[in-house]
């Protein structure tokens, strides 16, 4: 067992392996999509892009655990998959340098790298879980998400900004320009991680289980009912998010500053806002919070369908990080909670496998409804957007009334949750001040 003192050091190490990390993804996965549509790629390209990174994402995970139990370490198996990355990243930066590169090859280093990022993330997140006490896990989360994402954020305004430079002189070496930046960030995650200590942890038989009999537990597991939940919701958005980016840069024509400053504006809210959904969520459930955040999804989608000026989408987006903050961090959460240190692991890659599926089914099915639709408004992704928000409404007001919350919360209604989320109204016990001690 690993002391209070090593724990915190480890803890402490992991925000510099997680800044560079999150500083990665700033500077090459979110400008995927420009980039293979400067490569002369279309809406089409982008739904194979989408749909290969999150399919073959999902079906590797299938193996995660059985990854990790064979290397005996989670150290050992991040390290591995990100020596990977590194090399795939390094190929989509000589290639574009030599002026080599086609869509098609990017979209197969695209999904070397995005895949060997997301299998070891299960390894990573049951790493850091187990440093960090059940009792803080909302309130640290929370508060190491929203300080490592601004850095993420960073990198995308640094990212936006470079390619809004290199627009008018050579577009093609600002791209080689973020994904060697990319490059170099990733190289000094790997570094950081080297210098943090693992907890020890137990790999017994009677812990595992196979995918298939996850599966068949589907109508008594609340654990599957919630998977099903967060995948449905998921392919009900993916349907249309990969072509809001489309829809910026063709449709409407913005230039590559404006639409990095739209896309910006949703993490950046989610990040300023993380750390008090996780107070909430310690305080009223995880459950009670993907209740309220999933009811509002449905209107993302519909606004975008109201008015296209920029200003008035970097505020839709700026709602949209709001709630995906609340989302994503305790969906995160009640896995946490729901499964056992010893199965979380598996626990996790089989929520990543199902979560993964549902977002490349969605992102494909888009590409191709996209192009049979009519128009709504003169634009064909905007009648895709309300298809997207009709399903949003259905998965959001059915599917979470079958689970359970997982631990004892106190009870609130998601109108009182909402006006202590925007400070109109407060829930005794949630402002608690400072996050020093939270690694302690």
């Amino acid at each position: 067992m690993m002391d209070a003192a090593a724990k915190k050091r480890s803890l402490d190490i992991s925000l510099y392996k997680g800044a560079f990390g999150v500083l990665t993804t700033g500077l090459t996965q979110e400008f995927f999509t420009p980039f293979i549509l400067f490569l002369g790629a279309t809406a089409r390209h982008v739904g194979v892009l989408n749909g290969a990174i999150n399919f073959f994402s999902s079906i590797i995970q299938l193996f995660s655990a059985e990854i990790v139990e064979k290397f005996k370490s989670r150290k050992k198996m991040v390290s591995v998959f990100i020596i990977i990355q590194l090399a795939a990243l390094a190929m989509i930066v000589a290639l574009t340098v030599a002026g080599w590169m086609h869509y098609w090859a990017f979209i197969g280093l695209a999904v070397a790298f995005v895949a060997a990022g997301t299998v070891f993330q299960p390894a990573w997140a049951s790493f850091l879980c187990d440093l960090v006490g059940e009792s803080k896990r909302g309130e640290y989360f929370g508060w190491r998400s929203r300080n490592l994402g601004l850095l993420g954020v960073a990198g995308m305004i640094a990212g936006g900004m470079i390619l809004h430079r290199m627009e008018q002189r050579n577009l093609l070496y600002g791209f080689c320009l973020l994904f060697g930046l990319g490059l170099l960030s990733r190289f000094f995650s790997l570094l950081f991680l080297q210098r943090m200590s693992e907890p020890s942890s137990t790999y017994n038989k009677e812990d595992v289980f196979s995918f298939l009999q996850f599966f068949l537990r589907l109508k008594k597991s609340n654990f599957a009912k919630f998977v099903i939940f967060v995948a449905a919701m998921n392919f009900s958005v993916n349907l249309a998010a990969p072509y809001f980016a489309v829809f910026m840069l063709q449709d409407l024509s913005f230039n590559y500053f404006l639409y990095a400053m739209i896309t910006i504006a949703a993490p950046l809210t989610l990040y300023l806002s993380v750390r008090r959904w996780g107070q909430h969520a310690d305080k009223v459930g995880s459950l009670q919070v993907l209740r309220l955040t999933c009811k509002c999804f449905p209107l993302i989608p519909l606004l975008w369908i109201v008015d296209q000026t920029p200003w008035y989408l970097l505020m839709v987006e700026m709602f949209s990080g709001f709630l995906w903050a609340g989302f994503n961090l305790c969906a995160a959460n009640f896995i946490y909670d729901a499964a056992s240190p010893q199965k979380r692991t598996r626990c996790i890659a089989y929520f990543n496998v199902v979560n993964g599926f549902a977002l490349s089914c969605g992102a494909l099915l888009g590409g191709f409804m996209v192009r049979h639709l009519p128009p709504l408004f003169g634009y064909k992704i905007l009648m895709l957007f309300f298809i997207s928000a009709m399903l949003r409404l259905a998965v959001s007001w059915t599917l979470p009334r079958m689970l359970k919350e997982v631990r004892h919360v106190e009870h609130i209604k998601s109108l009182d949750l909402f006006f202590s989320m925007i400070r109109l109204r407060s829930i005794p016990g949630i402002d608690r001040g400072s996050l020093r001690n939270a690694q302690a």
